[in-house]
């Protein structure tokens, strides 16, 4: 008789105490757990070792693409799910996903994120559906090797689970701006290695551009101020990537 399919979850983290208990709870039924952690300063690691044995230590950062192919390096199960430390598997999501790994499809499929925004649920300026590849069979599919935004690269076409993903981004706006910097530092640092050009004048542009399709081409003022202030920060991390891209040049 043939034994049912396993699933391998995998995860990156770096300081995420905050976040990952829930995360890891809403994802405890897998057959197997893969943490890859980036040199964890606060209890992330420790609540990590609650949940499985396969918590590998990688400080030598390489940028999420391949952090996140790591982890996939290490995962055994016929089918691996990505998932954040922000991110919550919820029981519908769970049935859907064991569901999948029982039946003849696709080999990869994409789950629609419901993000939540400083406590709000975002419908608007582009932040639902958000279908993003997450589940696949493991030899099908590998991550980019970019230093942000990463991609999981696979071929044909994904087909699409019906039940959502949460996604709790941003709970205070600390985090806001701790991650608008980062990601502009890491966008820079992307851009200027694929040798791509910016100016003042073009970080202004697409900040402005970067808040008008947010907030008024997607509709995001119908998320009330969490939609503008959701808006902003989408303009401001724009707005900062393309100007550090250009102080990067300058300083070549």
């Amino acid at each position: 008789m043939e034994s049912a399919p396993r699933l391998s979850i995998i995860i990156i983290t770096l300081n995420e105490a905050e976040n990952i208990r829930e995360c890891l709870e809403s994802i405890a039924w897998a057959d197997e757990i893969i943490v890859v952690d980036s040199g964890s300063e606060d209890e992330t690691i420790a609540i990590c070792r609650e949940f499985t044995d396969k918590v590998i230590i990688n400080t030598q950062w390489p940028g999420f693409g391949p952090q996140k192919n790591l982890a996939l390096d290490h995962a055994t199960g016929d089918w691996v799910f990505s998932i954040d430390a922000d991110e919550r598997v919820t029981s519908s999501l769970k049935k859907e996903i064991e569901d999948v790994l029982n039946a003849t499809g696709s080999h990869i499929y994409s789950v629609p994120r419901q993000a939540f925004f400083l406590g709000k649920a975002m419908n608007h300026g582009g932040w639902w559906p958000d279908y993003v590849a997450r589940l696949f069979r493991r030899e099908c599919a590998r991550f980019s090797d970019d230093l942000v935004h990463e991609k999981i690269l696979f071929e044909g076409k994904a087909m699409r689970l019906k039940h959502p993903l949460m996604h709790h981004s941003y709970t205070r706006l600390e985090q806001v701006l701790d991650k608008m910097d980062r990601y502009s530092t890491a966008g820079a640092q992307q851009a200027a290695q694929r040798n791509r050009k910016s100016s003042l004048g073009k970080a202004i542009f697409r900040g402005f551009w970067a808040f008008f399709r947010a907030y008024i081409v997607r509709a995001g003022f119908l998320d009330g101020q969490e939609g503008f202030i959701a808006a902003v920060s989408k303009a401001e991390g724009s707005y900062y990537r393309h100007l550090k891209l250009r102080y990067i040049q300058k300083k070549k």
